[in-house]
Order: C-alpha cells, then sequence, then structure tokens
C-alpha cells in the first residue's frame, strides 16, 4: 500500500484550450505514477463525452486497451490499440469528467500495466463511467506522458487539470 503521494507536476489548461495537456522529464526516482484528471472538451461531436488517450514517450506503437463503459440504461465493452483511460465531458454536458490513471512500477524493464477509471459528470442519461485496463509493451521508463481527446471532439477546454503524483512504497 502506498503511503506518500508526491506531486511531480500539474498543469491547468488556459483561455483557448489546449490539443494536449504534456508532461515531460517524469523522473525515475518513485516506484508508481498516478495521474489525475479534470477533463472538458470544447467539441460536442454529438455525444456528451469524449474519450482520454495517452501517448508514452512519444511512441505510437504497443498499446493495447480493454476498456468496459456503462451509463444509465446499458453496459458495453471495447478493445483498442491505443491507451484510453477515462472521459472529458464535452460542450453538451454541465461538467467535468474525472479519471484517475495508476502506472505501475513505470521503470521497470518490462511492459507497463496501467489501469484507469472515470466518470463523467453530467445529470443525463448520457452520464458515464469507464474502467481501463491497458498495457504499453515497451522496456523503457516512462519518461514523458501526453494526454489527448479522442480524434474529432476538439481540444481540452480551459479549467480542465492534470496532476501527476510519483508514489513511494514502504
Amino acid at each position: 500500500m502506498p503511503n506518500t503521494f508526491n506531486l511531480i507536476a500539474s498543469s491547468t489548461v488556459g483561455a483557448g484550450g489546449a490539443a494536449s495537456i504534456d508532461f515531460t522529464s517524469i523522473p525515475s526516482t518513485y516506484t508508481d505514477l498516478v495521474l489525475k484528471i479534470s477533463a472538458r472538451s470544447t467539441g460536442n461531436a454529438g455525444v456528451a463525452w469524449a474519450g482520454i488517450r495517452l501517448t508514452i514517450n512519444g511512441s505510437g506503437t504497443g498499446y493495447s486497451n480493454t476498456s468496459l463503459y456503462g451509463d444509465g440504461s446499458s453496459a458495453s465493452s471495447s478493445g483498442a490499440s491505443f491507451i484510453e483511460t477515462g472521459i472529458a465531458s464535452s460542450s453538451l454536458s454541465s461538467g467535468f469528467g474525472n479519471t484517475d490513471v495508476y502506472f505501475t512500477n513505470y521503470t521497470a524493464s518490462q511492459s507497463k500495466p496501467i489501469s484507469a477509471e472515470g466518470a463523467q459528470e453530467n445529470n443525463a442519461t448520457q452520464a458515464l463511467s469507464v474502467l481501463s485496463a491497458n498495457l504499453w509493451a515497451n522496456t523503457a521508463a516512462i519518461t514523458s506522458i501526453s494526454i489527448v481527446l479522442q480524434s474529432g471532439v476538439g481540444n481540452f477546454a480551459q479549467y480542465s487539470t492534470a496532476y501527476l503524483y510519483g508514489i513511494v512504497k514502504s
């Protein structure tokens, strides 16, 4: 059980929005990482939410994902060759989506398991929750993380935030 969360970096999106939120030069002094995201999309694409995706160390390959989704009336699942970690509310909803991402043994010389959960704040039938199991099949230590929205749903809106924590295990 982790006993210390140390803030490595944080980012708040300013006026005009941002296409990505990036964390670079991540130190290798921790055992695990936690990423906490509160996000909203500038677009609506006809839906009330947008998927949040990650790129690690600028790599476009080696990703796998299985996600479970649930809303007020149904459940579904999907698999993909990218890391999808959570959801951002879109301009059709009334709040921000919240996502927590856990990176296990991010400096180990083995594939990196990444788990995530997200929930969209929207008091409507289009509210959504997601649980996601991801893998980055790469032996390199994680030194940078880029957070983006799925294609076609706009950018991160002003006041979207991301906090990256390092975990020290006892």
